[in-house]
């Protein structure tokens, strides 16, 4: 069932993020050592998309495919903006109250205030950001095959000398991002995503509008899978690809390294 974040009812709450502290040798508390700030800020595509199909339910992002790969880039400086193809707030699903890392960005007032208020693919200027991560969640299938606008924000960042990466359904926008030599990004490289394996396990295989694994393949991409639902993660030439919401913080790890190294 699709879930709303509401910002305001998480401000009146008082639900902020407590201060972490280090010990000192002497014993004294002292507010922990901020991670340096990153030159280039980092940005993450959510979809606006909430329904699926004609089954009459909800969808949106998957949460822990934003909150993982965040808190890892988070964590060693990078700060993170959200757009999505409509701006503003968009549904997700996949909340689980036992992860710490889902609530700790449920905590984190900055994020908060960012991913209900997304950016729209106007606002953004490529120039800005070492990388562009597509997160996954169904809602992704009917609104990143087709968006120009964020594919020729990916293009630049790549063409830059970024890194371009995705987890789940979130390769979907990959698929019709275009070089500047017309080439599409993905031909001749190791790509992988939500499987049609795992598709027909959810039972959405009838419901999605395409098959991924099909459209990454006819865009001359080298498909790789595991199992369903085991984690993969794929690098190949400053694009990162992620099977599933498993992956997720393995993608984050791996754009980490990307941008390191």
């Amino acid at each position: 069932m699709m879930q709303r974040r509401n910002l305001l009812t998480v401000i009146a709450a008082g639900a902020v993020a407590s201060p972490v502290f280090a010990a000192e040798n002497k014993g004294a508390l002292a507010p922990a050592e901020e991670p340096p700030k990153r030159d280039k800020k980092i940005l993450f595509v959510i979809t606006s998309h909430s329904d699926l199909g004609k089954t009459g339910k909800k969808t949106g992002y998957w949460l822990s495919e934003v909150t993982h790969p965040w808190k890892i880039l988070k964590d060693v400086g990078y700060e993170i903006d959200f757009v999505s193809p409509k701006g503003g707030a968009c549904a997700f699903e996949g909340d689980d109250p036992s992860d710490p890392v889902n609530k700790e960005f449920s905590q984190d007032m900055v994020y908060q205030k960012k991913i209900n208020f997304t950016l729209k693919p106007s606002d953004i200027k490529p120039d800005e950001y070492a990388a562009i991560y597509y997160a996954g969640g169904h809602g992704a299938m009917w609104d990143f095959l087709d968006n120009k606008e964020l594919a020729a924000i990916a293009s630049k960042i790549y063409t830059n000398g970024g890194v371009v990466a995705s987890v789940c359904h979130g390769a979907a926008g990959l698929i019709n991002i275009k070089l500047p030599n017309g080439t599409y990004l993905i031909n001749g490289k190791k790509i992988n995503s939500f499987t049609d394996s795992e598709e027909e396990a959810v039972n959405l295989k009838n419901v999605v509008p395409f098959s991924l694994e099909t459209k990454l393949k006819a865009q001359h991409a080298h498909f790789e899978k595991s199992d369903n639902f085991q984690t993969h993660c794929v690098v190949n030439d400053r694009v990162i690809t992620g099977q599933n919401p498993m992956s997720a913080a393995a993608v984050g790890s791996a754009i980490k390294n990307a941008l390191d190294s």
